[in-house]
């Protein structure tokens, strides 16, 4: 039995691997995909403290590195749901399951998709949801990137620098993301802001060739596109857990600062919580603290 099983092995779930391992408890954490979480989509982390710039993919190596060290043992496989057995819990996943003292679920969220037609298909034909992954293939080309979060905004920044023309799409008059990107990317020539507009229509021969936009005054206008990235928000990955967790009405998990949950011995850390503030920094955040209480758990068992 383990005494503390991590379901995601992104920032929040890797950083708890590391505070529980220093407090020498057996750790297991259960990733679905690869290590390092969303963050490995960031080219340039400049927030993070004592990191001026660092690019996603090496945090989450160092990261990675940093918990294997220490003598976590990480097993890729996806975890289906968690079992309540009292003192301990059974995280069951597609090829097993596992048993432990306490569970902390750092499961992160997934891409909010737009819900139009023929989007599904389009995916690597000219619909993206990752700009880092996908932007070389549109070097000067044209694209659009839709949303009004700092996700949109850093997108429409990273592509700037590669696509000749970027059209940046929100369904508001005043965007959600941090004022100083909305000011980089006012100052470049090749970027066009289209307020108050939704994308309604995708259209494509083989690939996309434009996008139907309408604003909220009913116009529509069709604008010539290579590329469309999508960022309009995530989705919390907590759905295969709510006989443990509360989810509140956008499915996002309920707990205290402390992490806890409405589970003795169940703990949530990172963007699948209820927060105000998702960034890197709050997810290892949430990873100290959830290990922390699950220590404290453990140790009245």
């Amino acid at each position: 039995m383990y005494d503390v099983i991590i379901v995601g092995g992104g920032p929040a779930g890797l950083t708890a691997a590391i505070y529980a391992r220093r407090a020498s408890k057996e750790v297991l954490v259960l990733e679905a995909m690869n290590c390092g979480g969303q963050i490995i989509n960031t080219p340039d982390i400049e927030n993070y403290p004592t990191a001026d710039h660092i690019s996603g993919v090496e945090f989450a190596t160092k990261l990675q590195n940093q918990v294997t060290n220490l003598g976590t043992e990480i097993r890729y496989e996806r975890a289906v749901e968690v079992r309540d057995l009292g003192d301990a819990k059974e995280v069951v996943t597609q090829t097993g399951s596992y048993t432990g003292k306490t569970v902390i679920l750092a499961t992160g969220s997934e891409n909010r998709k737009l819900g139009v037609e023929d989007e599904d298909r389009l995916v690597g034909r000219g619909v993206s949801y990752c700009a880092t992954c996908d932007g070389n293939f549109y070097r000067n080309k044209t694209v659009a990137v839709v949303g009004g979060g700092n996700t949109a905004l850093e997108d429409a920044l990273y592509l700037a620098d590669l696509a000749a023309k970027v059209y940046l799409i929100h369904r508001r008059d005043t965007f959600r993301g941090e004022d100083t990107t909305v000011r980089q990317l006012s100052q470049r020539d090749n970027v066009e802001f289209v307020y108050n507009s939704n994308v309604t229509k995708l259209n494509a021969e083989k690939r996309l060739v434009s996008i139907e936009v309408t604003n909220k005054d009913g116009s529509v206008r069709d604008i010539p596109v290579n590329g469309l990235f999508v960022a309009v928000g995530r989705i919390p990955e907590n759905q295969n857990f709510a006989s443990v967790v509360e989810l509140d009405a956008s499915g996002y998990a309920v707990a205290a600062e402390n992490c806890r949950t409405k589970t003795p011995g169940v703990f949530v850390a990172g963007d699948n919580r209820v927060k105000d503030v998702r960034q890197l920094v709050t997810a290892t955040a949430d990873g100290a603290v959830a290990a922390t209480e699950a220590v404290k758990y453990i140790n009245t068992l």
